[in-house]
Protein backbone atom coordinates (compact mmCIF):
# COMPACT_ATOMS: atom_id res chain seq x y z
CA UNK A 1 0.00 0.00 0.00
CA UNK A 2 1.55 3.61 -1.04
CA UNK A 3 1.64 5.88 1.48
CA UNK A 4 -1.05 8.16 -0.19
CA UNK A 5 -3.39 5.36 0.17
CA UNK A 6 -2.60 4.71 3.61
CA UNK A 7 -2.99 8.58 4.48
CA UNK A 8 -6.74 8.60 2.29
CA UNK A 9 -7.34 5.40 4.25
CA UNK A 10 -6.75 7.36 7.62
CA UNK A 11 -8.69 11.14 6.75
CA UNK A 12 -11.50 8.13 5.53
CA UNK A 13 -11.41 6.37 8.82
CA UNK A 14 -10.83 9.01 11.22
CA UNK A 15 -7.66 7.47 12.84
CA UNK A 16 -4.63 9.32 14.12
CA UNK A 17 -0.89 8.54 14.26
CA UNK A 18 0.02 7.75 18.11
CA UNK A 19 2.37 10.70 19.79
CA UNK A 20 5.53 10.25 20.79
CA UNK A 21 5.15 10.85 24.30
CA UNK A 22 2.16 8.31 24.31
CA UNK A 23 4.82 5.83 22.92
CA UNK A 24 7.32 6.25 25.44
CA UNK A 25 5.19 5.99 28.57
CA UNK A 26 3.59 2.79 26.79
CA UNK A 27 7.05 1.29 26.92
CA UNK A 28 8.05 2.41 29.89
CA UNK A 29 4.77 0.78 31.41
CA UNK A 30 5.56 -2.04 29.49
CA UNK A 31 9.56 -2.42 30.36
CA UNK A 32 8.16 -2.38 34.23
CA UNK A 33 5.31 -5.00 33.69
CA UNK A 34 7.94 -7.42 32.45
CA UNK A 35 11.11 -6.56 34.41
CA UNK A 36 8.43 -7.44 37.19
CA UNK A 37 7.14 -10.69 35.56
CA UNK A 38 10.93 -10.97 35.19
CA UNK A 39 11.66 -10.71 39.01
CA UNK A 40 8.41 -12.92 39.55
CA UNK A 41 9.82 -15.81 37.84
CA UNK A 42 13.80 -15.92 38.91
CA UNK A 43 13.38 -14.14 42.41
CA UNK A 44 14.34 -17.79 43.84
CA UNK A 45 17.66 -18.13 42.15
CA UNK A 46 18.40 -14.48 42.63
CA UNK A 47 17.92 -14.85 46.00
CA UNK A 48 21.01 -17.62 46.04
CA UNK A 49 23.31 -14.78 45.06
CA UNK A 50 25.76 -14.41 47.78
CA UNK A 51 26.94 -11.24 46.36
CA UNK A 52 26.19 -8.55 44.67
CA UNK A 53 28.83 -9.27 41.99
CA UNK A 54 26.98 -12.84 41.62
CA UNK A 55 23.37 -11.06 41.61
CA UNK A 56 24.61 -9.32 39.02
CA UNK A 57 26.57 -12.49 36.85
CA UNK A 58 23.24 -14.18 37.36
CA UNK A 59 20.96 -11.74 35.60
CA UNK A 60 23.71 -11.12 32.93
CA UNK A 61 23.10 -15.20 32.05
CA UNK A 62 19.25 -15.14 31.99
CA UNK A 63 19.37 -11.58 29.46
CA UNK A 64 18.68 -14.32 26.71
CA UNK A 65 15.41 -15.37 28.90
CA UNK A 66 14.61 -11.54 29.21
CA UNK A 67 14.77 -11.36 25.75
CA UNK A 68 12.52 -14.20 24.91
CA UNK A 69 9.88 -12.79 27.48
CA UNK A 70 9.78 -9.97 25.65
CA UNK A 71 9.30 -11.15 22.44
CA UNK A 72 6.30 -13.49 24.18
CA UNK A 73 4.69 -10.66 25.40
CA UNK A 74 5.23 -8.36 22.80
CA UNK A 75 4.10 -10.85 19.90
CA UNK A 76 0.66 -11.90 22.23
CA UNK A 77 -0.41 -8.94 23.05
CA UNK A 78 -0.16 -7.10 19.45
CA UNK A 79 -1.44 -10.40 17.64
CA UNK A 80 -4.38 -10.66 19.88
CA UNK A 81 -5.46 -7.39 21.32
CA UNK A 82 -3.89 -4.94 19.10
CA UNK A 83 -1.94 -3.26 21.88
CA UNK A 84 -0.01 -4.12 25.07
CA UNK A 85 -0.48 -3.16 28.15
CA UNK A 86 0.62 -0.20 28.29
CA UNK A 87 -0.50 0.58 25.00
CA UNK A 88 -4.23 -0.49 26.34
CA UNK A 89 -3.33 2.41 29.19
CA UNK A 90 -2.29 5.08 26.75
CA UNK A 91 -4.95 4.28 24.73
CA UNK A 92 -3.14 3.56 21.96
CA UNK A 93 -2.80 0.46 19.40
CA UNK A 94 -0.83 -1.09 16.35
CA UNK A 95 -2.79 -1.84 13.71
CA UNK A 96 -1.76 -3.35 10.82
CA UNK A 97 -1.26 -1.13 7.52
CA UNK A 98 -2.89 -3.52 5.07
CA UNK A 99 -6.32 -4.09 6.47
CA UNK A 100 -6.26 -1.80 10.03
CA UNK A 101 -6.61 -4.46 12.19
CA UNK A 102 -4.47 -6.15 14.32
CA UNK A 103 -1.31 -7.80 13.21
CA UNK A 104 -1.25 -11.19 11.86
CA UNK A 105 0.68 -13.65 14.33
CA UNK A 106 3.70 -13.43 12.13
CA UNK A 107 3.82 -9.96 11.78
CA UNK A 108 3.72 -9.72 15.34
CA UNK A 109 6.39 -11.92 15.88
CA UNK A 110 8.75 -10.24 13.28
CA UNK A 111 7.57 -6.66 15.01
CA UNK A 112 8.55 -7.94 18.50
CA UNK A 113 11.84 -9.78 17.17
CA UNK A 114 12.98 -6.40 15.33
CA UNK A 115 11.96 -4.31 18.55
CA UNK A 116 14.65 -5.85 20.70
CA UNK A 117 17.45 -5.93 17.46
CA UNK A 118 16.56 -2.32 17.72
CA UNK A 119 16.92 -2.31 21.72
CA UNK A 120 20.08 -4.08 21.43
CA UNK A 121 21.64 -1.62 18.48
CA UNK A 122 21.26 1.34 21.18
CA UNK A 123 17.74 1.99 20.45
CA UNK A 124 18.32 3.26 16.89
CA UNK A 125 15.59 2.16 15.68
CA UNK A 126 13.07 3.96 17.97
CA UNK A 127 14.94 6.97 16.95
CA UNK A 128 14.63 6.49 13.70
CA UNK A 129 10.91 7.02 14.34
CA UNK A 130 11.39 11.18 14.59
CA UNK A 131 12.67 11.13 11.17
CA UNK A 132 9.65 9.74 9.47
CA UNK A 133 6.79 11.15 8.66
CA UNK A 134 4.19 8.23 9.70
CA UNK A 135 6.36 7.83 13.10
CA UNK A 136 7.12 4.30 12.16
CA UNK A 137 10.19 2.39 14.05
CA UNK A 138 11.98 0.13 12.69
CA UNK A 139 10.03 -2.60 14.31
CA UNK A 140 6.90 -0.78 12.67
CA UNK A 141 8.39 -1.42 9.45
CA UNK A 142 9.32 -5.02 9.42
CA UNK A 143 5.93 -6.08 11.34
CA UNK A 144 4.20 -3.57 8.67
CA UNK A 145 2.35 -1.74 11.37
CA UNK A 146 2.14 1.81 12.85
CA UNK A 147 0.72 2.75 16.02
CA UNK A 148 -2.51 4.51 16.09
CA UNK A 149 -4.29 6.63 18.92
CA UNK A 150 -7.30 3.89 20.22
CA UNK A 151 -10.03 6.45 20.23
Amino acid sequence: MTEEEIIEKFERESITLASFQKRLVAYFIDEILVSFLFMMIYVGSIEEGKSVEEIINMINGLVIYIMVLKVIYQTFFVWMYGATLGKIFMKIRVISINDLENPQLHHALNRSIMRIVSESLFYLGFLWAFMNPKRETWHDKIGKTLVVNAF
